[in-house]
C-alpha cells in the first residue's frame, strides 16, 4: 500500500495521471485479478481520503476506454462515501484532480 501511495503522490507532483493496468504493473500485482485487487486498494484509499477530508487519490487512475475518466466503480464508490451527488462524473473528476495537482 506505501508504494501505491507515492506513486500517486508522483504523479500528483507531476500533473499526471495512469491506467489501471499500468499502475498495477508498476506496482508488481500479479494477475489474475490485478485490476480487482488495485481496486481494492484504491477504494480503501478513498475511505482513508474521505474519512480525512482529503480530495481522492484515486481520481489520478483512468480506466482504458472511459475517456480519461477512472472506472464507474471510482464514481459509486465516492457516491458511497457521500462525496459525489452522481450529477456531472467529469466536473467531480476534473475538480478531484485539480484539488490533487494543486497540493
Amino acid at each position: 500500500m506505501n508504494r501505491l501511495i507515492a506513486r500517486l503522490a508522483e504523479l500528483a507532483a507531476q500533473r499526471q495521471t495512469i491506467c489501471y493496468g499500468a499502475l498495477a504493473a508498476e506496482l508488481s500485482i500479479a494477475p489474475p485479478g490485478s485490476i480487482a485487487k488495485l481496486t481494492a486498494m484504491l477504494e480503501a484509499l478513498m475511505e482513508e481520503d474521505a474519512a480525512l477530508g482529503l480530495p481522492f487519490r484515486a481520481a489520478l487512475c483512468e480506466a482504458r476506454l472511459a475517456q480519461g475518466q477512472p472506472a464507474a466503480g471510482f464514481f459509486l464508490k465516492a457516491q458511497a462515501l457521500g462525496r459525489f451527488d452522481g450529477a456531472d462524473s467529469a466536473k467531480f473528476c476534473a475538480d478531484e484532480r485539480r484539488a490533487l495537482f494543486q497540493k
